[in-house]
């Protein structure tokens, strides 16, 4: 069975922990050094055939996360993966410093392509060496598809010790509201999620599965489990849902029970499926 996963950002398990329980890992908001207040409203906007945000990483920051978050999120018994990012190299390494003797995380997923926030100024694979030189944990790569050859991307950051990739982060995109006529974010342009992004990200989840040999956290307008099916055979290792969560929070259950139905297993064994990692150690 294909391992199904939330989006970072697209879930409150503390608020929704019934819908948590029936991931088979629980992928939290990106957590930044110090609190963050976020963007201004307007921050959502729906679109013909997705969804426009920009939170801008509103978080309580680490340390708060640490002592208050995850104590609670332990008890859901769900594996835990924190999305941890920052503006430099250091931020990272604090972060994955801080997180590394926590037993109650599994993973940490490091957000280096947020598009509603400014970048920090090393490269992704700098980022991912800063990551690795302070932690044990298995680090996966959250990469943007806003490159030219994303392959380039995942092959930089598996020398740089980066344990699986997670693909793909929103594409920035803008929305007018006609009556203003102004843009429908706040900030203007804003992350784009939904159907229309899944197309891109399965062009980048195949050219990095032949580029690399790490498991792939396939992610992008999953709604059906034809949709999950597809990352499979285009090489993802297991699959992440997004907007689909705000339009149908029980849609985990509904495509797991699809997928167990489907008479389709040379589909799904497929795309090399690999066990989600359950514990800090397990890669």
């Amino acid at each position: 069975m294909i391992p199904l996963l939330n989006a970072s950002g697209c879930l409150d398990a503390l608020t929704a922990p019934e819908v948590a329980q029936s991931l088979d890992a629980f992928v939290t908001k990106t957590v930044t050094p110090l609190p963050r207040e976020g963007n201004p409203p307007l921050r959502f906007a729906e679109t013909e055939s997705g969804m426009l945000n920009s939170i801008g990483l509103q978080n309580p920051g680490i340390e708060s996360f640490v002592a208050e978050n995850v104590p609670l999120l332990a008890q859901l018994d769900v594996p835990l993966w924190v999305s941890v990012g920052g503006f430099s190299a250091a931020d990272y390494a604090l972060m994955c410093g801080r997180l590394d003797d926590s037993d109650e995380v599994a993973v940490i997923e490091l957000n280096l392509s947020c598009p509603n926030v400014e970048e920090a100024p090393e490269t992704a694979a700098e980022l991912v060496a800063s990551a690795r030189a302070a932690t044990r944990k298995p680090l996966y790569a959250k990469l943007s598809p806003a490159t030219w050859d994303i392959a380039e991307s995942a092959r930089a950051v598996a020398d740089a010790g980066a344990d699986g990739l997670s693909l793909i982060n929103t594409i920035r995109g803008l929305a007018i509201e006609r009556a203003s006529p102004r843009p429908a974010l706040a900030r203007g342009a804003g992350g784009y999620s939904g159907p229309a992004l899944k197309p891109i990200a399965l062009a980048c989840v195949w050219a990095c599965a032949a580029a690399v040999d790490l498991p792939i956290l396939g992610m992008g307008g999953v709604f059906t489990s034809e949709d999950a099916a597809d990352f499979v055979s285009a090489g993802a290792s297991a699959v992440a849902l997004g907007t689909a969560l705000f339009a149908d929070p029980w849609s985990p259950r509904r495509i797991r029970a699809a997928l167990a139905a489907m008479d389709a297993p040379e589909v799904i064994a497929g795309g090399g499926i690999r066990h989600v990692p359950t514990t800090s150690r397990e890669l």
